[in-house]
């Protein structure tokens, strides 16, 4: 007898235990409408606001040197990675991209925030991305399978990384 409520009592203790996992999100981008004035990461101070450059600008300063800290940048969103909301990229005179991602991967922004314009605060770097980080973000933005295996080598691009993004008119 004891023998059987023992069992019974391991089996339904065992049940409880299988039964009682969370459920786990899957990772999407913050929910939000990216309204005027709405920030994410660190708030974007009125005197960066008044002295952001312009994304042209900061490409020609970047000829100069191969890194500028401490500069705010105005621009359109083009992209927004769909999956988490971990990166954007900018929309330069030329009609390349300019790419963004979140210090310490410390923040996300939501993908309503692509056609916005907006000024980011943090460091701009002239980099090599190389084919492997290329195809990640390529995957990330939902290109297409051509669209990836047509990346076979390594792209010099702007780089940043945003303390703060801050939606202007």
């Amino acid at each position: 007898m004891k023998l059987r409520i023992c069992t019974i009592f391991l089996l339904i203790s065992f049940s409880s235990l299988c039964f009682s996992q969370q459920a786990v999100e899957k990772a999407a981008p913050p929910a939000g409408n990216a309204l005027v004035g709405d920030y994410y990461g660190s708030d974007v101070s009125n005197g960066s606001l008044n002295k952001a450059v312009s994304v042209e600008k900061l490409e020609k300063d970047l000829k100069i040197t191969n890194k500028i800290e401490n500069v705010a940048v105005k621009g359109e969103v083009t992209d927004v990675c769909p999956k988490k909301g971990c990166w954007l990229s900018l929309k330069t005179e030329d009609g390349s991209v300019f790419f963004v991602k979140m210090k310490d991967y410390a923040f996300f922004v939501p993908t309503a925030l692509k056609g916005k314009n907006v000024v980011l605060e943090g460091v701009a770097e002239k980099k090599v991305t190389s084919v492997e980080e290329l195809k990640h973000y390529a995957k990330d933005a939902k290109k297409t399978k051509d669209e990836i295996d047509a990346i076979k080598s390594p792209k010099e691009e702007i780089r940043f990384l945003a303390n703060g993004i801050k939606v202007v008119n």
